[in-house]
């Protein structure tokens, strides 16, 4: 490590920082399921498209370790609440 590596700042994971801003300020909206995939890393993901003023939306995301405990509320054609920017709607998190 340098001599000025030391006092660098580590910069936070981007997508942890996203998701607590989704979480904190986001608004509630509604999901439809779509599927639930596993990628080649092992990885859960979950599909599912909404709708936010008259824009459609379909996107995928990691399933974390508590939404992985609960992995069975998340059937296909299911409701699920989700958060989303309001200044960017494409910007969304099942919760």
């Amino acid at each position: 490590m340098s001599f000025l590596g030391r006092f660098r700042r580590n910069k936070p994971d981007p997508e942890i920082a996203r998701r607590a801003l989704l979480l904190k300020a986001g608004r509630l909206g509604e999901a439809t399921i779509l599927e639930i995939n596993t990628d080649a890393d092992g990885n859960e993901l979950l599909a599912y498209c909404y709708t936010i003023g008259g824009v459609d939306y379909e996107t995928v995301q990691r399933l974390d370790v508590e939404q992985l405990s609960r992995k069975d509320t998340y059937l296909p054609g299911s409701r699920a609440d989700m958060r989303y920017d309001p200044h960017r709607p494409a910007n969304s998190l099942v919760v």
